[in-house]
């Protein structure tokens, strides 16, 4: 967060720099590994001098752990953003769980670099920013718990809905199904892809269909 002493100006411009520095840093681990990336090729790559990397994160470590924080951040905002939306239009849970994954799918397709990283991210186990991951990771599928367990108490789900186990396979459900789509079925629109998933949770967490 900016100090209170910062002017609008100067925080709009930390926070383009630091929005430069995620995507070239994102890019770049992508195409190589965490690892085989140097800070002086994400500050190439971001067109900043090197000091401004650190200027704005302690460490490479530190920029990734941040850059984690803040693409699920944006993901978590657009799963709630698409749940609040269908409730102010008086949709019931069911259509706010598929609107949830619609927004993940344009997530996705916005972000594809981020989101391989995020997923390969959470089959380690010996990084440094685990915890992290972890932590953000509960945040985006507690989202999609709290639909789910409302929609138990309103009587629109089963009340035997496993709501934890039921959250994580809907998110692992978006993401394994959007990287496919996007490496292998890339001439599919986005449409085509959310209609799918669509009639999967018709059928299997509303019971209908």
């Amino acid at each position: 967060m900016e100090s209170s002493s910062a002017t609008p100006g100067v925080s709009t411009r930390r926070e383009a720099t630091r929005q430069k520095l995620y995507e070239a840093a994102v890019t770049l681990i992508a195409e190589q590994g965490f690892s085989a990336t140097t800070v002086d090729e994400i500050a190439e790559r971001a067109g900043v001098a090197k000091g401004t990397v650190y200027y704005n994160f302690a460490s490479k470590s530190v920029l990734f752990e941040e850059l984690l924080r803040h693409g699920v951040g944006l993901l978590t905002a657009s799963l709630r953003e698409a749940a609040e939306e269908t409730a102010r239009q008086g949709g019931g849970k069911v259509d706010a769980l598929d609107a949830m994954m619609r927004a993940g799918l344009v997530f996705i397709q916005t972000y594809p670099s981020f989101t391989q990283l995020f997923v390969a991210e959470l089959w380690r186990t010996n990084r440094a920013w685990q915890s992290t991951l972890m932590v953000v990771r509960q945040q985006a599928v507690a989202v999609v718990e709290r639909v789910l367990r409302e929609g138990v108490e309103n009587g629109e789900f089963s009340d035997e809905l496993d709501v934890q186990l039921t959250a994580a396979a809907l998110v692992g459900m978006v993401l394994v199904v959007a990287l496919d789509w996007q490496a292998f079925q890339p001439e599919r629109s986005l449409d085509d892809v959310h209609a799918a998933l669509s009639r999967l949770l018709q059928g299997r967490v509303s019971g209908r269909g």
